[in-house]
This record gives structure tokens, sequence and C-alpha cells, in this order.
């Protein structure tokens, strides 16, 4: 993007004063990003959208503008809230809306930059881990309210595990990259656990779990920290829809258990930190377990095998269909991928009751 280009697309946005500068910002792989500072001093995130991957962009804008308001009329209640700093804030555009669109088809949104925040890419500390489990529990407790027919589904079957085996299966019978015969112990492995990683669905299905509002990307930097390390915002709302709250608590806690990195080559090294799954179990559920059903609770510790699984279908899938998803650094970089993930299921599945009894003593420890 030139300097002119940016100019023109923040121009259509109700800023305060004149472009300064304008810089990419963030890690993030989905959506392209831009700090911009103005005269007036004056910071905004601007971002276009990509639109490949959310293919209902307005319906997305307005989940966005109708979660955000509801954040902030919750917080406005809540004694010694800060709803301006709690929550992402919307710059409208110059017809009072909330996108607007460049001449190639691209969409691009303005938020304010919320300063002195940070963000991190890996949980360091206990205190972050717990810090993070408030701060997605407080997000659901908060939502837990709101009208569920106002919120679409932006990507749907998004953690649909049914979905996820079917688009395996179409890749497996396929076979478009000649790679079946490479994968033939991934597969036995995701193959025995079918039956069992459908709990979840099933018990949402029969109505057992209720749906919920979730924020679906519950990696820890979708939080921002205030510079003592306490959690002052959730971010990244593209991906907030109706589902069950084991969706969101396993997602977490796929990339804080975690020791190794997602992508980790030597097998042995992917440990479990139950010292951080302790400390975000009991954020999560200090904010939750006064609305949450016997039912969720049980649940939880579904989720968090049922999300790495997941993941690991995701990779396997994408491998073998040529890697046509994710951006890889080598031609078997989404078969690593797909075993530490599977390898990681393997040490929840042996770690299980350990696991479940932290959380349920936690969550006692809450409803006492």
């Amino acid at each position: 993007m030139t300097d002119l280009a940016i100019a023109d697309i923040v121009s259509r946005f109700k800023v305060h004063g004149n472009i300064v500068s304008a810089k990419p910002f963030g890690s993030g792989h989905i959506n392209d990003t831009y700090r911009v500072i103005t005269s007036t001093g004056n910071s905004y995130l601007l971002q276009k959208i990509n639109h490949f991957v959310f293919k209902d962009v307005p319906g997305l804008m307005n989940n966005l503008v109708n979660v955000t308001r509801h954040l902030k009329e919750k917080l406005k209640s809540i004694p010694g809230s800060d709803p301006e700093k709690q929550v992402l804030t919307l710059i409208e555009n110059n017809d009072n809306g909330y996108f607007t669109t460049d001449a190639a088809g691209n969409y691009w949104r303005v938020f304010l930059f919320l300063d002195h925040t940070k963000s991190y890419d890996q949980v360091l500390t206990e205190k972050q881990a717990f810090e993070g489990g408030k701060a997605f529990g407080r997000f659901q407790a908060l939502l837990a309210d709101i009208d569920r027919q106002l919120i679409v589904d932006t990507i749907p079957n998004f953690q649909n595990v049914e979905f996820r085996l079917a688009n395996l299966d179409k890749a497996i019978a396929a076979d478009p990259a000649h790679r079946l015969s490479k994968v033939a112990t991934e597969i036995a492995f995701v193959n025995q656990r079918r039956t069992a990683m459908h709990r979840v669905l099933e018990l949402g299905r029969a109505g057992i779990l209720p749906e919920r509002i979730l924020h679906y990307d519950t990696k820890f930097n979708n939080v921002l920290l205030d510079e003592h390390d306490h959690a002052q915002c959730v971010i990244d709302l593209d991906t907030v829809m109706p589902g069950y709250v084991a969706y969101d608590f396993g997602d977490a806690i796929r990339t804080i258990i975690n020791n190794a990195p997602e992508d980790e080559p030597e097998l042995d090294l992917i440990k479990l930190n139950i010292p951080l799954f302790t400390a975000y179990t009991k954020g999560y559920l200090k904010q939750t377990a006064a609305f949450l059903t016997e039912a969720e609770v049980n649940s939880l510790i579904e989720g968090a095998l049922l999300l790495p699984y997941i993941q690991g279908i995701r990779f396997l899938t994408d491998y073998l269909n040529g890697d046509i998803y994710y951006k890889i650094n080598s031609p078997w970089h989404n078969l690593q991928r797909a075993k530490a993930q599977l390898q990681l299921v393997k040490k929840l599945e042996e770690a299980k009751e350990t696991l479940n009894g932290i959380i349920l003593k936690a969550w006692q420890h809450e409803i006492k």
C-alpha cells in the first residue's frame, strides 16, 4: 500500500487530523493491518478485511457493531469499568457506516488504537495464563445475554468436527498430491477417535449443551494487557459466532498447555505445562462459573482434547490436498504440524483424569 492509497482510504472515515505516519502493524496472518498516527496525536488501526476467508463482510461488520455495543453497555453498569479501554471502538465512515471498499473490491475498516497496551504470542507465566482465562471468560460472560439472532456465522462449521472429518475423507479419497501412503499412521490415529471426538457436537445437538456466543480464536495474543500484565481488552472479533463453550476453552488450552511449538518436529519434546493449564482454568472459571451449566463444565475437558484433534485434521487435510490453505516453509510442514497436534492429543488423553480434576476443583471453588 502506498502512502497515497492509505490516505485515500483513511479520508473516508471520521478520524481526527491528517496522517503523519502509517506503518504495518501486528503479526496477524489473515487481515492486513496498519497503525495510523495523525497530526492531532490520535492513533488508529486501519485494516483490510480478508474477504477470501470472510465471505460475508457486511454480516461480519454487523457482528462487530452488535458485539462491541453490547459489551460497552454491559460494562457501563459495572463499577470500575472503562468501556472505551476495555472494548474495541469502531470508527464510523463518512456515510455513518463502518467499512468502505476500494477500486479493487477490498474491504477496509478503522479502529481506535488502544495505547499503553501489549500482547504476547506465547504465555510465559502463570499470571499471564490466569489473566488470559479471565479475559476470555469475561468476554463469554458479558455476551451470555446477547440476542443470538444478531450474530451470523462468519465461517460456517469452523470447529465442527463432523465437517472437518468429511473434508479429510474427501482428501483421502482424491489424494490429489499423491501423499496418502505417507500418512497411514496419522489416519489410523484419527479414525480410532472419531466416535469419541463427536461427544461435544452430540451433546449440543441433544440440547444438553446450550449455544453461547464465542470468540472462536482464543490464542493468547488476542488479549491486550495493560502495563501491569492485567487483561484489558479482547481483540480480533471477526470469528465471533454461536457455539459451545468447550470450543473456546479447548482452543486456548491447545496453545497454552503445549511447551513446544505448534510444528515441533521432535515429538518427545511435546509436554504438558500443568501449572499454566491450572492458572488459565482458574481465571476462566472465575468469570464463567456463575452462568455455566454443570454439563458445560463437564464438557471443558472434552474441548481440550477436541481442538488439537481438529487442528491436526486440518493440517493433515491440507497436506493431502497439496498445501493449498496454510502457508508452509517446506513440503512436509503441514505433516509435521499434524503429527505435533496429534501427539498433543495423545498427551492430553494420558492426563485427562488429572486435568478434569483441576477443572472440577476450580469450578467447585467458585460456586461455593
